[in-house]
């Protein structure tokens, strides 16, 4: 392990040509009514979780620099937004949806042109590995595809009138207002994008503001948003939430609020607006998720599943496998297993060919997951694979814990990073507790084979998370699935459909079923003198 440590970082000369970058980049332009403007205020240095040896000396790779705007800036932003919007009157959202659509459309096509940048971007700024890069973009790119496909089917639907009890009536989905964009730094593209563009095509402007790691790779889409969307509509900031979100939240002016952190800093953020009732809000909180691995499981599935759902992306996603409770008849079994598995990950840096384990992005992070494993070590727990826990710079290798039990703060907290706790059980109701009693509720995972055993279980944890996945690691895909949690995971449900209705509430036009009504209502329709009533199909 040490002589991997003392390679693992390259030198400048080691780096591919391909994924080289130049020098620094300073940016200084940020989004609002349709302008990049110029901020000339203090600005935030941007690292890589990358380091670069240099003779017998290691340092860590800057990237550049973004700006640090005041809340008296974050507030022209959500001006122009409120502007755009008009009260509902603005020309976004009263504009018929296949237009709407067509904006949505070019942004698509500019942002492609910018995969490139995107994909070398989220290997230096947050060091996810070329394949998962290329894969987060593809993928948000495909969810943008499946999100017009969704609202084409939405609208085709709505087109028709309802005659009920003598009431002729149509109902339309309509925009909410003005919607407050952030994701996270895991999935800065990905998981902003599915709440952002839904946001933007059901008709809602937005404040977006990037993600604190992975700040950069929003540069390239910058001049993308302002030329496919009409000014105001998108607005994009930078700098300190306690600052920038903390102001537009405490406006009042903001509708929408779709938000992934944790549920403390959501409920912070949702305490500051002064009309909370009014505050429609999609949040992807904390996660602990279970994966429970019965004794009659087959053992290399539950292995391979479990390595994936834990180690994929260091551990650092919501859906991630936190904790794994397995049988004490199967688990010696288990564990050797996953330590040939574990062993076999190959580190490196994100472009190294088959790479699985790479730095991590957020600072304080190594000290933090070295507590949790010291405050396990000291409670009786051990780490079980060669070179477990062991750190260099920003990596940090992956450490199995075992036997972990409810005295220990590993069994509790969320790592959000590559400590796998192992809890060995006898009575299966010790896992059930744990589930019942757990603040969180996003998904687990049930590893066996009978039909009695998995039925049961299903049942009992059926009322307890969003989803049961069975064999199978804990995910957020397909992206037509619903995607939510229960108590401290999450609020609201997102999925290409769900996304849509999470963005828009039912509107309906009504009228009595006569003569003079129905004449009204041809006409309004065949002179196309309303965005709203109209039975246009869209193809």
């Amino acid at each position: 392990m040490d002589r991997l440590l003392d390679t693992l970082f390259p030198t400048a000369e080691e780096i591919p040509e391909a994924y080289r970058l130049g020098e620094p980049l300073e940016q200084r332009d940020y989004l609002v009514n349709g302008e990049l403007r110029r901020w000339d205020g203090p600005l935030a240095t941007v690292r890589s979780p990358v380091w670069l040896r240099e003779g017998d000396e290691e340092h860590q790779v800057l990237l550049g620099s973004a700006p640090l705007l005041d809340a008296d800036t974050a507030l022209t932003a959500l001006d122009a937004a409120v502007h755009a919007y008009d009260k509902g009157r603005g020309a976004w959202p009263t504009m018929r949806v296949a237009e709407r659509i067509r904006h949505v459309e070019g942004f698509l096509g500019r942002m492609r042109l910018q995969r490139e940048a995107v994909i070398k971007l989220l290997m230096w700024e947050i060091g996810k590995n070329l394949k998962d890069a290329e894969k987060e973009f593809d993928r948000t790119c495909d969810y943008i595809v499946d999100t017009i496909g969704a609202l084409k089917e939405l609208d085709r639907r709505s087109s028709r009138f309802e005659l009920e009890q003598d009431t002729l009536g149509q109902i339309r989905r309509t925009p909410l207002g003005v919607a407050l964009c952030m994701g996270p730094y895991n999935y800065p593209l990905n998981e902003t994008f599915t709440t952002l563009i839904p946001a933007l095509i059901m008709g809602n402007t937005v404040v977006f503001k990037p993600a604190k790691f992975g700040v950069l790779l929003i540069r390239p889409l910058l001049e993308a948003f302002r030329d496919s969307f009409p000014a105001g509509v998108i607005n994009v900031i930078y700098g300190r939430g306690r600052e920038t979100v903390s102001a537009l939240m405490a406006s009042g002016k903001i509708d929408v609020f779709a938000f992934i952190g944790t549920n403390k800093a959501a409920s912070d953020l949702k305490k500051l607006h002064p009309r909370p009732h009014r505050l429609r809000a999609a949040l992807g909180l904390d996660a602990k998720n279970p994966g429970i691995v019965l004794p009659d499981a087959d053992l290399d599935n539950a292995v391979s599943e479990s390595i994936t759902g834990a180690l994929s992306f260091n551990g650092q996603r919501c859906t991630a496998l936190k904790i794994l409770f397995v049988h004490e008849h199967v688990v010696d079994s288990f564990l050797e297993k996953f330590q040939a598995k574990l062993a076999a990950l190959k580190p490196g840096m994100p472009w190294t060919p088959g790479v699985a384990l790479t730095p991590l992005p957020e600072p304080g992070k190594i000290d933090y997951l070295n507590g949790l494993v010291s405050d396990a070590v000291s409670q009786g727990a051990q780490v079980l694979n060669p070179g477990g826990g062991q750190s260099r710079g920003s990596f940090f290798y992956p450490a199995l814990l075992y036997p972990v039990n409810p005295a220990m703060r590993v069994y509790h907290e969320e790592q959000f990073g590559p400590v796998v706790p192992v809890v060995p059980y006898s009575d299966l109701q010790t896992v059930v507790d744990y589930v019942l009693d757990s603040d969180f509720g996003q998904q687990l995972s049930l590893f066996g084979n009978d039909p009695e055993a998995i039925g049961r279980l299903v049942d009992t944890f059926a009322n307890q998370v969003g989803r049961i996945n069975i064999n199978a690691q804990c995910q957020r895909s397909p992206d037509t699935f619903p995607f939510n949690g229960r108590k401290n995971s999450a609020e609201g449900t997102l999925s290409v459909h769900d996304a849509l209705r999470v963005f828009s509430i039912r509107t309906l036009v009504a009228t009595r079923f006569q003569d003079s009504n129905k004449q009204l209502i041809s006409e309004i329709i065949r002179n196309r003198q309303s965005s709203f009533l109209t039975t246009d199909y869209i193809f």
